[in-house]
């Protein structure tokens, strides 16, 4: 209701300055300058709507997995990293890391993060793919252009508002000491845990937290999330099968292309592209978020 509001008042601050234009009471500029604001609040408004299934609510686990390419594609994951961390921290969202694998000589093999906040998987639900990078490595001696990959998956970080329900003969525990940062006592007690769920083969690891207690805690909440993720991806997969004219959104197509020497950023589903490297891996993503998000609205 509130949104709605708001964006009733710049539409009548509109208006009226408007008004005032025709009596010589505010200038073009100032008109022009509430036009656009108004515009831009009824652009969001319409992106937000395309937020409108059960789970888009909910905040999100997302995974970067190291691809071909060696410590290149692990400080390419590092960088992904980097760049979804600024993207949450700019809209207000808390992230926290949940397990972490280090490269043998940079970056990172593969990585895990909880966002928390509303609708951060709803607005980060179609970065599941395959990210490639394209620039002169530093890791080249010879100074040459390559090609790097990292895949991303992005699972709801399921509540209490969804009931999941597991049973506990079907799970397969590990414990395993932390490889990240903690200090002492989490890298010298085994309170890193690990869980199989032995029906699907999915696994959940957790070292976040001092106590295993409740890493086993949050390790659970994961493999529920990734075993609901599933069942939306079977629901997707049927649907696509009677629509083929919907977009798929499935593991191992690549989403974006991300060509640094050529100052480039393309999404090859939307064809959304931008020259601002820089920016986009400082986390300024949300265009290709929006069309993404746009694209699938019309091809409902």
């Amino acid at each position: 209701m509130k949104t709605y509001e708001d964006t009733g008042e710049l539409v009548d601050e509109v208006e009226i300055l408007f008004d005032f234009w025709k009596e010589g009471e505010a200038t073009e500029a100032e008109v022009e300058a509430a036009f656009l604001k108004a515009e831009q609040k009824l652009d969001d408004v319409e992106f937000r709507s395309t937020l409108n299934k059960q789970e888009d609510e909910l905040g999100c686990i997302l995974e970067i997995n190291a691809g071909a390419g060696g410590t290149e594609s692990c400080d390419w994951t590092a960088m992904l990293l980097r760049m979804y961390v600024m993207w949450a921290e700019k809209n207000g969202y808390k992230v926290s890391e949940l397990n972490r694998v280090d490269g043998d000589v940079a970056g990172l093999k593969s990585v895990a993060l909880e966002i928390k906040g509303d609708y951060a998987y709803g607005l980060l639900k179609g970065e599941n793919g395959v990210h490639r990078l394209v620039r002169v490595s530093p890791f080249n001696a010879q100074g040459k252009r390559m090609t790097s990959f990292a895949s991303v998956f992005v699972h709801p970080m399921i509540d209490d508002r969804i009931e999941i329900e597991i049973n506990p003969a079907d799970l397969d525990w590990d414990t395993f000491r932390s490889s990240g940062a903690g200090g002492q006592h989490v890298n010298k007690t085994e309170s890193a845990v690990r869980v199989r769920h032995l029906p699907t083969g999915l696994v959940a690891e957790c070292q976040e937290e001092r106590s295993q207690h409740m890493n086993r805690e949050k390790a659970i909440q994961m493999l529920k999330s990734r075993l609901y993720e599933q069942e939306l991806q079977r629901q997707r997969e049927e649907r696509d099968k009677v629509e083929a004219n919907k977009m798929k959104n499935e593991w191992g197509s690549q989403i974006r292309s991300y060509v640094l020497d050529d100052r480039r950023v393309k999404d090859h589903r939307t064809q959304h592209q931008t020259g601002d490297t820089i920016g986009v891996l400082d986390g300024n993503i949300d265009a290709f978020l929006k069309a993404w998000l746009m694209l699938g609205q019309e091809a409902v």
